[in-house]
């Protein structure tokens, strides 16, 4: 086989040298792009039960050890995962990267995915395969072997960590760090593969649980008069905001493009608060934050399940796992945030570690 503009090609003469250039540039590897720096980049933090599917793995780990668990690995690690939870949630951060790349390429503020897992590091061949195999860019990995993952989040400079372990997801609110409990959804929903759709609750996620407390002590009555005196009181932030803020961060890079139709992140606010009683004080403790969502979607107590069906989100949080049920029920991908008062009383039981219990 023979190049462009070289002797023996149909029509050499007179090919320009570029087209022989691309030609090999065309065989060459492709080369992957360079992970940016933690401190730079809004670093996203998934384990590998969120990311691939692994309950046959996980049911040998329970009933018949480590050492029956690690030498199933290495019989199958040439065997790829099945996709989990997240993974579309992943592939679509690494849509969103690729656009941000055309438009800025010298530029870190990009979306950084880094795999979580307490596994042990022999385990880890069969991960990166699995990786490889779907083509993913995700370069950065932390086997702790049974360890906490909190002193890694941290270093990581971790803006959301995504975990199917209640117990670890909780450590992390505790610590500071935006977590959450993600969910397989009970029936498959074709999402975008071009935008990232991310939907939030509002309050106890994005916001404070200061309005739920009003709630939970006094009734609702006493929540509507609440929310309407102090309605230009901005509320505390909540345990999601941070990850909002850095959505909105890549929005502007895309706005300031001119592409603010064709920016390929939306962002929702999906609450159960009534619009005429309680919105305003949602929407003007966002903009006295200095953000927005795309869509703000105020239910007034319906459920959330079919408006999200509709919106299809690649990820939806809520503290409330009323909600977090109905969204799975049709078909949402969905996100348990362990905070506020919903929570009393409800910590998860201490539940035996595994290797890849998150």
């Amino acid at each position: 086989m023979e190049p462009p503009g070289t002797a023996g090609a149909p029509g050499a003469a007179g090919r320009p040298w570029e087209e022989a250039k691309a030609f090999y540039d065309n065989l060459a590897p492709k080369k992957k792009p360079k992970s940016p720096k933690p401190e730079n980049a809004i670093t996203i933090a998934v384990s590998s039960r969120a990311l691939f599917r692994m309950e046959e793995e996980q049911k040998i780990y329970n009933e018949q050890g480590v050492e029956a668990y690690v030498k199933y690995q290495l019989d199958h690690e040439n065997e790829p995962f099945l996709p989990g939870a997240a993974f579309p949630f992943v592939k679509a951060l690494e849509a969103v990267n690729t656009q941000l790349r055309e438009l800025y390429p010298d530029s870190e503020e990009l979306f950084d995915i880094v795999l979580m897992t307490n596994n042990h590091a022999q385990v880890g061949v069969r991960l990166i395969n699995s990786i490889n195999h779907y083509d993913l860019f995700i370069e950065r990995f932390c086997m702790t072997g049974g360890n906490s993952p909190i002193c890694y989040l941290k270093a990581y400079h971790t803006n959301l960590y995504l975990s199917s372990d209640a117990e670890k997801v909780s450590g992390a609110i505790e610590e500071g760090i935006a977590a959450a409990t993600i969910f397989s959804p009970s029936k498959d929903l074709e999402v975008s593969e071009n935008q990232l759709r991310v939907a939030f609750d509002g309050d106890a996620v994005l916001f404070s649980d200061e309005s739920e407390q009003i709630v939970k002590a006094h009734g609702l009555d006493m929540f509507f008069e609440h929310e309407k005196a102090h309605e230009n009181k901005p509320l505390a932030q909540g345990p999601l905001k941070g990850f909002l803020e850095a959505l909105g961060k890549l929005q502007k890079k895309f706005y300031s493009k001119g592409l603010r139709m064709e920016c390929p992140i939306r962002t929702y606010l999906v609450t159960a608060r009534s619009a005429a009683s309680s919105g305003a004080r949602a929407l003007k403790t966002l903009r006295s934050w200095g953000l927005e969502t795309d869509e703000a979607l105020f239910l007034a107590g319906a459920p959330k399940g079919p408006l999200l069906k509709k919106i299809r989100p690649h990820i939806f949080f809520d503290d409330q796992m009323f909600h977090v049920e109905g969204a799975k029920e049709m078909g949402t991908v969905a996100a348990h945030v362990p905070y506020g008062i919903a929570q009393k009383h409800k910590r998860p039981a201490q539940e035996k570690q595994t290797p890849n219990s998150k």
